[in-house]
């Protein structure tokens, strides 16, 4: 049995009429092909599925830190920075989690600082963006002082702080550069 359609356009702009008769089965499994196609693609474009192991592992300071690397990652991953301010590059995150929490912006520094970090601002408080890194990822982020608003730091040297917009948190990991080797 054949199936083939009369009306509308076809492949670059030739009458469907003209195209030959395609078998039931192949234009069902190029419907469904072309359906679930388009449902990876865009949950794609959501968040990479590296995102996890690569920018939280370095978040939580369990990776080397070269700033150039993550650059380039986040370039390919979510376009060009939109802002270079504070001795880092800011990229948008889109709808991407970490840990189970919303993560909307990523940092990288750039080379004007001793320091190479690595930072990301998450939508939850910093109270339950560490018991979700906790329940995930099994990190305990303790907090430095008695303070109303406390750093918490990780033994691996990870941070969380509040960020200065009511109900938001950013984690960081800090690095000195590497000294060139001795000559």
């Amino acid at each position: 049995m054949a199936v083939q359609a009369v009306t509308g356009q076809g492949a670059a702009g030739v009458p469907a009429a003209a195209w030959p008769a395609l078998p039931a089965f192949l234009l069902s499994s190029l419907l469904l092909f072309s359906v679930s196609g388009a449902v990876s693609a865009q949950a794609q474009d959501k968040q990479p599925s590296t995102f996890g192991p690569v920018i939280g592992g370095a978040l939580l300071c369990r990776d080397h830190l070269d700033n150039a690397y993550f650059y380039s990652w986040l370039k390919t991953a979510f376009g060009a920075p939109y802002k270079h301010e504070g001795g880092a590059y800011w990229f948008r995150t889109g709808e991407a989690t970490l840990w189970g929490t919303p993560v909307t912006e990523v940092m990288v520094s750039d080379d004007t600082s001793e320091l190479v970090f690595v930072a990301a601002v998450a939508e939850v408080p910093p109270d339950q963006l560490e018991g979700a890194i906790r329940g995930a990822a099994g990190v305990r982020h303790l907090a430095a002082d008695a303070s109303p608003y406390p750093l918490r730091v990780s033994n691996a040297g990870s941070t969380i702080a509040y960020y200065n917009v009511a109900g938001k948190s950013k984690i960081y990991c800090a690095k000195f550069k590497a000294l060139p080797p001795r000559r």
